[in-house]
């Protein structure tokens, strides 16, 4: 497994992350594997060389976190491993519950760091940005984490590009820890972010950490097939009633479809190639629930798209509101 810099950082990271959304309590979150049956993904993904972890507070509100602990202790050493987690998302009600204010900030590290069972994490990120608190002092908040040692980077999550450049920009004055991640959506179904985000991301020196660069699976099958049981029930609009998909996406993935069955190859492994051909991304972030997925994944990291086939999975591309931020 190629190891790359996470961002402008000196932090070495596999070329896949594994995303540990899929991980967690079965009585939270019905489609999630448990201790048991995430073993093999663990194991797996260690076989591989994936040494780069992402999970989030708010995953199986904990749940996914305390499964990601066990398997550090059971599987692999701490050393070996980047870890990154996340906050924002509401854990429970209460000043310190939710969002980036300072309160919740020293409050969530340290559950983060309990449920983990470590006491550092290699990469924190904001899940979202928090309109509410004011960015000064989200960002001294992350940079006394940082100085505290509990937290070795920081990286921030889907939000506008000007957000972005405003948080950065604030740290720069105060003197505090930059952003050297953003985790934002970023597939052939979803490609917003190359309007704005991508540029500002290569001036920063920022690496991007792209979610759900399969699109919730949708490209990793034939148009209209389900896949599994968490995406029989994913939503076709985001928490603010937009479209996640449109009907022109039909021909970009017939289009995915087509190149796999003449190269003789899974269809998600065209679709991860084409993500990894951008220079601005570093790792997407694999959802692993079956064993083929890593396993496609990391042959990714060897398939090289021709010209024509790079214009075949872009050419129906129709621009859509960016999803899961206002």
């Amino acid at each position: 497994m190629e190891q790359v810099r996470l961002g402008r950082s000196g932090l070495k990271v596999s070329r896949i992350a594994l995303g540990c959304m899929s991980f967690g309590d079965r009585s939270r979150v019905p489609w999630a594997l448990d201790d048991e049956a995430a073993e093999p993904i663990f194991r797996q993904a260690i076989e591989l060389g994936i040494t780069f972890w992402d999970t989030a507070n708010i995953y199986g509100l904990g749940t996914s976190e305390e499964i990601v602990g066990r398997a550090l202790q059971k599987y692999t050493r701490r050393d070996d491993i980047v870890l990154a987690t996340k906050l924002f998302q509401p854990m429970h009600e209460g000043p310190g519950g939710g969002g980036s204010s300072r309160r919740a900030v020293m409050e969530q590290v340290d559950a983060s760091l309990r449920r983990l069972g470590t006491d550092y994490i290699d990469l924190y990120q904001i899940h979202r940005f928090d309109p509410d608190t004011p960015i000064e002092e989200t960002m001294e908040a992350l940079h006394d984490v940082v100085k505290a040692g509990k937290v070795r980077y920081l990286g921030a999550s889907s939000m506008w590009a000007w957000q972005f450049a405003t948080m950065q920009h604030t740290a720069d004055l105060g003197g505090w820890t930059r952003f050297v991640t953003m985790q934002d959506q970023y597939s052939l179904l979803h490609r917003e972010e190359e309007r704005e985000m991508f540029a500002l991301l290569a001036h920063q020196g920022a690496g991007s950490l792209p979610w759900s660069p399969l699109a919730a699976g949708r490209l990793a099958r034939p148009w209209g097939q389900t896949g599994t049981e968490r995406s029989a029930t994913n939503p076709d609009v985001d928490g603010y009633g937009r479209p996640l998909f449109l009907d022109s996406d039909r021909a970009i993935v017939d289009a995915v479809q087509n190149i796999a069955r003449d190269r003789g190859v899974p269809m998600a492994q065209v679709a991860l190639a084409w993500v990894l051909k951008n220079p601005v991304v570093t790792a997407p972030i694999i959802g692993s629930t079956k064993p083929e997925h890593l396993l496609t994944a990391a042959a990714a990291l060897d398939l090289r798209l021709t010209d024509d086939e790079v214009t075949a999975l872009q050419e129906h591309y129709a621009p859509r509101q960016p999803t899961y931020f206002r």
